[in-house]
């Protein structure tokens, strides 16, 4: 591929552009090597020899297969289990003790880009051990959707089978025997676990309207890659289908200064976490 690794100006801008008005992200000055090294497989399936070719082909491609299939080379990551487990420890020393009290309607939790479901099978574990050690206390289920803008990754996520490096990262020998079951060449994710949890495709920058109202939304490493602008959209519509006193974790590096002015800041042992002013 002659032009794999000399994107020129014009169609680095031009690609950027695109991806940006699809999906949001912002993919600034100089990425030209994350561009080459995330669709290198994409040029080579169609048989393309560079970034030039492939908008040309993005211009008649009337199916969006390619642009779909490009937007989940983009913005596919690497997760991990509990991932910086201040969020997790929160949710079950504090956020779910609160909502426990009088609670007459499920408890909703929202995975926002939920990548290859790690996050969101991680919050259900965590209500199973809730539950599980505080009989009685919790007597509504607790419902998770899990959404990304990933058809193919969601398909991945639902199935709930990882492989052992998957299985490796941040998992302890005590919940992957608890709630995995071995087969000779995956982990399966144990049916208690899944059952709460209903996966979906969004692309954030749509409406939120049919999703329903949230008590807790989980968007943490999100908003890094969004402009200004698409954050402050992304934040305003969360907060929408917030319920009162509902909350809002993001990731360590991210933050709603100039953002949005809806929520406050909670402090907690090991981290923050973000609450709808009332």
């Amino acid at each position: 591929m002659a032009e794999r690794n000399t994107i020129s100006t014009k169609d680095y801008e031009e690609f950027s552009r695109l991806l940006e008005n699809e999906c949001g992200i912002v993919l600034g000055e100089n990425k030209q090597y994350l561009v080459t090294s995330r669709l290198n497989h994409v040029l080579k399936d169609n048989k393309m020899d560079s970034l030039g070719s492939l908008i040309a082909e993005l211009n008649k491609d009337t199916s969006r297969k390619l642009i779909n299939r490009i937007i989940e080379a983009m913005t596919t990551n690497e997760t991990s289990w509990f991932r910086d487990i201040h969020p997790f420890n929160t949710l079950k020393e504090r956020l779910l003790p609160e909502l426990a009290k009088g609670r007459r309607t499920p408890v909703r939790i929202w995975s926002a880009a939920c990548s290859s479901g790690q996050e969101p099978y991680s919050i259900s574990m965590l209500v199973h051990e809730f539950i599980a050690s505080n009989p009685g206390l919790l007597n509504v289920d607790v419902q998770i959707l899990a959404t990304d803008i990933s058809p193919a990754i969601l398909l991945s996520a639902e199935k709930g089978r990882y492989d052992d490096m998957a299985m490796a990262r941040g998992l302890s020998p005590d919940r992957k025997k608890k709630f995995f079951r071995e087969t000779p060449n995956y982990w399966q994710i144990n049916p208690a676990i899944s059952s709460r949890i209903q996966f979906r495709p969004l692309n954030l920058l749509q409406s939120y309207n049919l999703l329903g109202k949230f008590d807790i939304i989980f968007c943490r490493n999100v908003l890094i890659y969004f402009s200004t602008g698409s954050k402050k959209q992304i934040l305003e519509k969360m907060c929408n289908i917030l319920n009162p006193g509902g909350h809002i974790f993001l990731g360590g590096s991210e933050s709603i200064t100039g953002i949005t002015d809806k929520l406050n800041m909670v402090r907690t042992n090991g981290g923050v976490v973000y609450q709808l002013k009332p």
